[in-house]
């Protein structure tokens, strides 16, 4: 291709809000356009009118400004009258470094805008003082050319930016991977860099008819991109300039609106906010607290455009950054190492657009079915007899539980791999008691390997010096950190030597206790010092010539030094990932043990975990606002890929009271991942401890919860088979209802079941919102019709509210106080139908622990359909599991005039009426491997 056309306008260049219908105020070429004539023409009168207007604005913008300066008492030297030209949302921040006052001779000497502004309530960030004026030198594009994907480009910046070594020459790859996902990758045209080793899809050929047009402005260079169908522009670079040194990279762009989420891990609400807000990655133990870089990274946005179609965004880049979002609304992504390589997901629809980010990180594994049964953990069991008495009592009560956990305390002087002998001497029996009841046995593994046992008494750390496994300083010895045994060193699982290692660790542990499960803790990796017990070197590693906003203000902080050494790559690049490649080694490590679905809770997570583990939202307090945050956390997981996602039910830190732990036992009965976890010397919280009502009410919900299980596992089969979410936001289904954009105190099971859990201390209502249509109580199958509204429920501390969706089958299962029992009891097929009469629901049913089934074809699979007063039970696959479980009972909501008979398969069956319009039909004795029909006349 040619070299393109630059701006008409030198000094406005392309620095402004894109509109939909001007893509751009320099010309552009279209991918596979001919090129435009050059020549400018006559001055259009739209032209005309927009110089008056930016006259106009000037002319004003000075004049409040001189008026500012002179109510100051002070007027310093008056800012260039470009500078003027940028209101205040669109000013992209030129100083974006903290703990620095920025003057105007330090954004000066950057060659950027000064303009004071009054400084926001409350010590946030507001509006950046200094900011890129319009002409800032960028990055010229130099030649495009076609490749069989796409294609390459050269970035050329003639003038050094502000930060050291800076990179002249920059390739861009622009790859059509499909029709609704683009990939664009800018990295040094002369010499290699870390990139991030993660197996993404690889393309053979390029997409035939995207639903996106991709243009590119020259000088400055600039992405856009906008949405074929609607002309919305999802991308337009040129706002700032592109930044590209070896230690900080930063490219910015317009939004096409303000409804942004994801981004994390952070503690907000789902809907982020534009007003200033930065969000910073980058893996940190810390309580779970607002503004904090917390546990995970996750560099994928999710945006809803005005007209409810959706797109996402994702860096594929794991060194330290933030996002800053702006009211622009606009985004900047700073980070400070690797490249930049951006996925675009065109979806169009929500629900789309994650099914594509997960085609390139990968789809989250099949869980086994005890991992969807209730869990129950403290650290401060003490021993192993007191942790029995917690599962005795469970089972005295006759309350669900699935798996018991325990803390660090098991383990000797906290280290890992042992026992405690003494307290916990009987924990091969509990857990052979637990094996023997259809009940699992999970417990915490940390990092941190103890490395003061005298030689040869701890085998660990021994074969782990041996092999050469451990993180290394500069000066290649095994770093050396604080975590729970004292002093420590920390395996590197970029190096496949060391999942060896694991695997034999767990192997041996495991013929002693024959754990099911791993939860995998404080793999930030988390130090109780900075760096190391002797700090850290100096060096541009360590103290980098830029530091995002991260909390304690340095890499090390709470972690290893960023300088420390792995088999891949340093710490500096790597240590987002330490998570999750702990992770992958744990998961192989039990498949080879076990022989079954591996099942990890992982605090620390990276894109692609899902196919790993699951995530708990990390050590929250038992407080309402703590209950509240965590819809919004196992949203964005949701996002994310990772739906195996909940929190401490009750809460970690701190007591809980009676009321808080039932609510939140309520609302965590419908957390993907449900467990109850609770902190040393705060008072026991499990279930049994509280008074028979609030008991009765916990156990009602976690039933309630074990009755559904064969819908959550069809979800969970779902999002292992395309992407689909579990537990999802209610926008995700109702995109043209702008009143769910902001929603994240309700969430949806799937499509179908509607959760409004109560959020706050001494109410026995709760207002929730229904999206338009009609929607049934799950407990009597009444139906409410709501034309999309907020509406009062009742909800004493006893009740949950749950709806169902018209139109959906949900299929249930008489509860036991396990998976297992559960398992085996007959089923309870639930059909709301819609206003046309019609509804449709899908199981998805295998031994619920082997590997790979679906892969295999070991499952069973059946549709349920109704149209026309004929329910349809339809077999598309089959195997023996099916036959082991029976569909007993079928309650049909909303039959508006009571049957004179029904039919099953042809023949007369009994049946009940109620006036809410409920035909329920019993004893039906069907086996779920045979197909049949039921008619009402």
């Amino acid at each position: 291709m040619s070299r393109g056309h630059t701006c008409i306008t030198r000094t406005m260049k392309s620095y402004q809000k894109l509109t939909t219908t001007h893509p751009a105020a320099c010309r552009v070429e279209e991918e596979g356009a001919a090129p435009m004539p050059s020549g400018h023409g006559k001055l259009a009168p739209w032209w005309v009118g927009c110089g008056l207007l930016v006259a106009a604005v000037l002319l004003s913008t000075i004049t409040v400004w001189v008026l500012q300066q002179v109510s100051g008492g002070w007027l310093g030297p008056m800012p260039p009258p470009k500078c003027f030209l940028v209101p205040e949302s669109h000013r992209f921040d030129c100083y974006p470094e903290r703990r620095v006052v920025v003057t105007q001779e330090l954004c000066e000497s950057r060659g950027c805008c000064f303009i004071q502004s009054p400084p926001p309530a409350h010590g946030k960030r507001g509006v950046p003082w200094c900011f890129y004026p319009p002409d800032f030198p960028s990055y010229t594009m130099e030649s495009l050319n076609q490749t069989a994907l796409g294609m390459v480009g050269l970035l050329v910046r003639r003038e050094k930016a502000y930060y050291p070594r800076d990179i002249e020459k920059l390739r861009l790859d622009v790859e059509f991977e499909t029709d609704t996902r683009l990939h664009i990758k800018i990295t040094d045209a002369a010499n290699p860099r870390y990139e991030v080793p993660l197996d993404v899809p690889r393309v053979m050929k390029r997409a035939e008819n995207p639903i996106y047009s991709l243009n590119f402005s020259w000088d400055p260079f600039g992405v856009l991109l906008q949405r074929k169908a609607t002309g919305t522009v999802l991308l337009n670079t040129t706002v700032a300039p592109l930044i590209f040194a070896d230690q900080f990279l930063q490219i910015s762009t317009s939004l096409p609106s303000k409804f942004l989420y994801g981004l994390g891990e952070h503690r907000d609400s789902f809907l982020h906010s534009l007003d200033w807000n930065t969000l910073t990655l980058w893996a940190r133990d810390v309580s779970p607290t607002e503004s904090f870089n917390l546990y995970g990274v996750h560099p994928f946005y999710l945006l809803m455009e005005e007209d409810g179609n959706a797109h996402g965004v994702f860096l594929l880049n794991s060194n330290a950054m933030e996002v800053a979002l702006q009211p622009a609304p606009g985004l900047t992504w700073r980070t400070i190492g690797g490249v930049l390589d951006f996925y675009i997901f065109l979806g169009p629809d929500p629900n789309m657009v994650i099914q594509q980010y997960q085609q390139v990180i990968g789809f989250p594994a099949m869980p086994p079915m005890w991992a969807l049964g209730f869990h129950l953990c403290r650290w401060g069991y003490g021993s192993s007899n007191e942790t029995w008495r917690t599962v005795r009592a469970m089972r005295n009560y006759q309350i669900p539980q699935d798996a018991q956990w325990n803390d660090i305390d098991y383990m000797d002087g906290y280290r890992d791999f042992t026992l405690d002998s003494q307290n916990f001497y009987s924990l091969p029996s509990m857990v052979e008691d637990l094996h023997k009841h259809g009940q699992h046995y999970v417990m915490i593994l940390d990092p941190g390997i103890s490395s003061t046992s005298p030689h040869g008494s701890y085998w660990p750390f021994d074969e782990g010096l041996r092999r050469g496994l451990f993180l290394n300083t500069t000066k290649g010895q095994p770093l050396i950190g604080q975590v729970w045994p004292g002093l420590t060193a920390f395996p590197d699982f970029s190096n496949p030597d060391t999942h060896q290692w694991w695997l034999e660790n767990l192997q041996h542990f495991y013929a002693h206790v024959p754990f099911d499960g791993l939860w995998i803790d404080m793999n930030e990796p988390s130090n109780f010092v900075d760096g190391s017990e002797d700090g850290c070197p100096p060096g541009e590693l360590d103290s980098p010539p830029y530091t995002p906003a991260v909390l304690g203000n340095s890499l090390s902080a709470k972690t290893v030094c960023a300088s420390t050494e792995q088999k891949v790559s340093v710490h500096y690049n790597l240590h987002n990932l330490y998570g999750l490649m702990e992770a992958k080694a744990t998961a192989s490590a039990l498949v080879k043990i076990r022989g079954k679905r591996p099942f990890v809770i992982s605090r620390s997570t990276f894109p692609s975990q899902g196919r790993y583990s699951g995530h708990w939202l990390g050590d929250n307090w038992s407080q309402w606002k703590d209950m509240y945050y965590s819809i919004p956390g196992l949203l964005s997981f949701s996002l994310f890929g990772i739906p195996l996602v909940g929190a401490d039910i009750c809460g970690f830190s701190g007591n809980t009271s009676e009321e808080l732990c039932t609510r939140w036992t309520q609302l965590g009965a419908f957390y993907p991942f449900a467990r109850n976890h609770n902190n040393l010397n705060d008072k026991a919280q499990d279930p049994t401890v509280f008074s028979p009502a609030a008991r009765t009410a916990m156990k009602d919900v976690l039933l309630t919860r074990y009755s559904l299980l064969p819908f959550l596992y069809t979800l969970f089969h779902r999002a292992h088979l395309q992407g689909d979410t579990v537990a999802r936001p209610l926008f995700f289904e109702f995109p043209w209802d702008v009143a769910t954009w902001e929603l994240d105190r309700q969430f949806l099971w799937g499509r179908s079941l509607l959760v409004t859990p109560v959020l706050e201390p001494g109410v026995d209502s709760v207002t929730g919102y229904v999206p338009q249509g009609t929607w049934y109580d799950f407990y009597t199958g009444s139906s409410v019709n709501s034309n999309g509204e907020m509406l009062k429920m009742s909800a004493p501390l006893e009740h949950l509210n749950l709806h169902i969706r018209e139109g959906s089958i949900l299929p249930t299962q008489k509860p036991g106080i396990t998976t297992e029992v559960t398992r085996g009891n007959p089923l309870r097929l639930i059909v709301a139908l819609s206003s046309h009469a019609t509804a449709w629901g899908d199981l998805f049913w295998d031994d619920g622990e082997s590997l790979d089934t679906f892969e295999k074809g070991n499952y069973s699979y059946v549709v349920f359909n109704v149209t026309q007063n004929i329910f349809t039970s339809t077999v598309l696959h089959a195997n023996a599991e099916a036959t082991k479980v029976t569909i007993g009972t079928l309650s049909i909501f909303g039959v508006q005039k009571p049957p004179s008979k029904v039919l099953l398969n042809g023949q007369e069956k009994p049946f009940s009426y109620l006036d809410n319009q409920v035909l329920t039909v019993s004893d039906l004795g069907m086996s779920l491997s045979q197909g049949f029909s039921l008619q009402w006349l």
